[in-house]
This record gives C-alpha cells, structure tokens and sequence, in this order.
C-alpha cells in the first residue's frame, strides 16, 4: 500500500517546470476541415524540478526522500514552487465545501438562450454568483458549468452561458462541486474576511481535516465572489475541472495548498563534484 512520504522543505528548488496536462480527443473532416473535441477524464499536473548545488548533510536529506518514494511508489505533498503563497488575502487556512444545489432528477427546460427553468425547487438556496453543474441535456452547450447571473425563483435562474433553447427535459441534474466541474462553492469556517485571486492554488481535501490527504490541486481562473455573509460565502471558477466530487462539509486549503504526487520514474540519481557539492533533478506527476 502506498505511503504519504514527507518532502524536505530546505533548499527550496532553483528552477521548476509546471506543467497541467489534459487528454482531449480531436476529429477533424477531411471534406469540410471542420473540427470536433472531446475532453476526457484524464487531466493532472506535472513538474520538472532542480534544487541547488548542496553540502552532503543538505543532500542527504533529499537522498532519503527520494529513497523512501521508492520509484513511483509512494506519494508526497507538493505545489507549484514558484507560487507556495497566495496572493489573495483570506486570513485563515481554509474554506468549506457546501452543496446548495443537488437535484439529481428534475425536468429542465432552457428560454431566453440563458434561463434555466426547474420543474421543482431546485434553486432554493442558490446564490447569485453560485456555479451550477449541469447535466442530462441533449445539447453540449447546456451541460457543464454555469455561473448564476440572476436568481429569479426557487425554480428560475439566469446563467452566464449562451444556452440552446430546448423544451422541458426530463432525468437531468443540477448540482454543485461535483466531478466535471469548473467552479466551487464554499463556506467559510468562521468570522473571516478576505481576498481570493486569480492564478492563487487551492488544494481539495478527502475530509474535514486540515491535514487529510490531498485530492486534487486546482488554480482560481477569476477573482472570487463573495456571494453572501455570514458566515461568508465563496463562489470561486476553477480549472481543471474536478476529478471527483467534493462531499460537503469537506476542506479546502488556501494556506499553502498542496497536491498528492509521485515521481514520474522509477529510477533516482544525483551528481556530486570534487568539492562534494551535489545537484539533484527529478520529475513528478499529480496523483490521478
């Protein structure tokens, strides 16, 4: 079984490749040129990382880590090391996920090239600026993630995407911080006040614990809104999109997130000169 293996802190790396990779498919016809995509499930951070020239009781430590991974074995905390501390301003360690929206069957029906209309009172506790997941609906661009513009009723909402007009469709879902989604709706856990930025990482956890496991390593794509107070209530776009659905109650981290990693090989090795100063590069690849 894999174990969770604790990355040294000091030196920090002195050059860093950051990468997010997604699988996308691409048809093209050969009569018309015209294209379509498909995104797949698969989509995770990579990174090539360098640490500096290091005295042996320095590299020791890193030869340890490195040792204990035992190739792509085992799993580490790691971030972006270019951007370990937010710019956003929020002064505590991490919000809360919260599902407002969760209607796994209802009948939808799409007017005004951006309304939806709910056959049940789906929306009752939606905010403007919520992101909504949907799903079930026969035209591509009415699935996915909305951001909500206007709440109308418990049953009416006004999105940001330019939809297709389409009559009442039954079995669909409207939910929130689901797998597939690229926005997240959050709480705070108290009084606190704040700032979240663009290009600031969050860190989605597997539980209700500032120290549970990393589940994925996501980037804020635009300024966070505060939706509501009291206690605040965050509505925040994201990319990538989620591997699995955030549970509500669950953390998210916005004090030095971090995701889970492994190497990218099986091999390790370092150099050392005359003067016994070592170098050290490696590959590491988000946990999926």
């Amino acid at each position: 079984m894999a174990k969770l293996i604790s990355m040294p802190t000091t030196p920090n790396f002195t050059r860093s490749s950051f990468s997010l990779f997604r699988a996308i498919g691409q048809t093209a016809s050969p009569f018309t040129g015209k294209q379509q995509t498909q995104e797949y499930d698969a989509v995770y951070w990579t990174a090539d990382v360098t640490l500096p020239a290091m005295n042996r009781t320095q590299a020791k430590e890193w030869q340890s880590f490195l040792l204990q991974l035992k190739g792509t074995t085992n799993h580490f905390k790691f971030a972006d090391p270019d951007a370990l501390t937010n710019t956003g301003t929020f002064n505590t360690t991490h919000l809360i996920g919260e599902n407002r929206v969760a209607n796994t069957n209802v009948a939808l029906t799409v007017t005004n090239a951006n309304t939806f209309t709910a056959g049940a009172s789906t929306f009752a506790n939606a905010i403007v600026g919520d992101f909504i997941h949907v799903t079930g609906l026969a035209n591509e661009e009415n699935n996915g993630t909305h951001k909500i513009t206007t709440k109308t009723s418990a049953t009416v909402v006004v999105v940001d995407s330019t939809l297709t007009n389409v009559s009442s469709t039954n079995s669909c879902k409207v939910q929130m911080n689901v797998k597939g989604a690229t926005g997240l709706n959050l709480i705070t856990s108290g009084s606190y006040t704040g700032t979240i930025k663009k290009g600031d990482y969050l860190g989605v956890l597997g539980a209700a614990s500032v120290t549970a496991d990393p589940v994925q390593l996501v980037m804020v794509v635009e300024d966070a809104v505060v939706t509501d107070a009291s206690p605040d209530q965050f509505s925040v776009q994201t990319e990538p999109k989620l591997r699995s659905t955030l549970a509500s109650g669950h953390y998210v981290l916005f004090q030095a997130p971090k995701g889970k990693f492994r190497l990218q090989a099986n091999t390790v090795d370092w150099t050392a000169d005359r003067a016994s100063l070592y170098g050290m590069s490696f590959s590491v690849v988000e946990v999926v």
